[in-house]
């Protein structure tokens, strides 16, 4: 006779999570409505906050809650395990950008990074990390995705005329040259960040 025995996996069981793609601002920079931007990998908190946490707590002290517009989470779970405690998750569908996640570290301070869509192209998330972790935008995050589309479209308007152009012969012409490109932006470092971490911001309440 085969003894059959139950089995219910922990959080230590799960396999590590690979690290977070992000970008923050630079350490010392003056207050600003986004303190970074996280392109997480899919649009589950429950898999993609302990990834992030086990990032942020070291460096903003340990993240406690978060809060998100639900209008693009799909379940917002209220609690979500983490390395050594609990995250608590509160969700605002009218109050809060729908682009924005609210981080508060108990007693140290509030931050809020963009979180940008998991489907999002490189080139465009590259784009979104470096602005907003630009400590002179004002932009919220809602108005960078917005920007970001805009610019998407101007490059793919651009480049289809540049293909009927080329289709046409235009070049071997010695046409008009196509109109200029918009100016690319280096791509952040996508992982761990490399910069140190602002302290809380006075303008920013928990």
């Amino acid at each position: 006779m085969t003894a059959t025995v139950s089995y219910t996996p922990t959080l230590e069981d799960r396999p590590s999570p690979p690290s977070p793609r992000m970008s923050l601002a630079p350490s010392g920079s003056a207050p600003a409505l986004l303190d970074g931007a996280w392109w997480p990998r899919s649009r589950d908190l429950w898999a993609e906050l302990p990834s992030l946490t086990a990032v942020l707590d070291p460096l903003w002290g340990r993240i406690t809650r978060v809060t998100v517009n639900p209008a693009h989470w799909p379940t917002v779970p209220r609690k979500v395990p983490v390395d050594g405690h609990v995250v608590k998750v509160g969700s605002f569908p009218t109050q809060q950008d729908p682009h924005q996640m609210l981080l508060l570290s108990y007693r140290v301070g509030r931050w809020d990074l963009l979180v940008i869509p998991p489907q999002t192209a490189p080139v465009s998330a590259a784009w979104l990390m470096a602005a907003a972790s630009d400590p002179l935008r004002t932009s919220t995050a809602s108005q960078l995705m917005a920007e970001a589309a805009r610019l998407r479209t101007v490059t793919e308007t651009d480049r289809a005329v540049e293909a009927v152009w080329d289709a046409e012969g235009g070049h071997e012409a010695g046409g008009p040259p196509s109109r200029p490109r918009i100016p690319t932006v280096t791509a952040p470092v996508l992982a761990i960040p490399a910069v140190a971490l602002p302290t809380q911001h006075p303008a920013k309440g928990v």
